[in-house]
């Protein structure tokens, strides 16, 4: 019984992460995809994926919780090693675009469906290593800005937040964006124009 039980377990587990990962396929190449175009795409019948994901919001959102976890692990690898506060915010960014860079119609299609607060909360560990970075570039006088860390640390997520957007409005080139966020992000955080293109594209080389 229990080998049974253990096996059901394992083929639902398998059809879970198979509905998921076909899932983000279809809504990156369509974002309106209904639930019985991702059945289909998946080759289940539509009760199996209405058995994991009662709707397709909650569809939606557990891909969001999967994306925020690898723009996560992105974060905390790419500051690995880096040489302080700026190169880190550098290192980082460039990491989490790499990664947000698959998720960029994700994210838009999630403001729809999952409240943009409920994408914050989720955020919420990245938003405050990342200001655990930044006050400590505040005081050791690498960064300069009027507000403070954890503010600034919203800044630096809206702001790619609004790069996704720009990409996905072709007003910025995708290929183009991670570099363009790793300065813009330095230079909101009061490092000058000149000095934080030098050290993207020497990290980002």
């Amino acid at each position: 019984m229990t080998s049974m039980t253990t096996g059901n377990t394992s083929r639902a587990d398998a059809n879970r992460r198979r509905i998921l990962d076909v899932a983000l396929a279809e809504l990156l190449r369509d974002p309106d995809a209904s639930m019985d175009q991702i059945a289909r795409a998946a080759g289940v019948v539509r009760r199996t994926v209405y058995g994991h994901f009662p709707n397709r919001d909650a569809l939606i959102g557990t891909l969001v919780d999967g994306a925020v976890e690898a723009v996560a692990a992105a974060h905390a690898s790419g500051r690995e090693g880096a040489a302080g506060p700026a190169e880190a915010v550098a290192r980082g960014t460039l990491a989490v675009w790499e990664v947000a860079d698959r998720y960029r119609i994700l994210v838009a299609l999630a403001q729809r469906s999952v409240t943009v607060q409920g994408i914050r909360d989720r955020l919420t560990p990245v938003r405050e290593s990342c200001a655990e970075v930044l006050r400590r570039g505040l005081a050791e006088g690498v960064f300069s800005s009027p507000l403070p860390a954890p503010a600034l640390a919203y800044v630096h997520e809206q702001l790619l937040f609004a790069l996704m957007e720009a990409v996905n409005d072709g007003l910025l080139p995708a290929e183009a964006a991670g570099h363009s966020a790793a300065v813009t992000a330095l230079m909101a955080a009061g490092m000058p124009a000149g000095e934080a293109a030098e050290l993207v594209a020497k990290v980002g080389a």
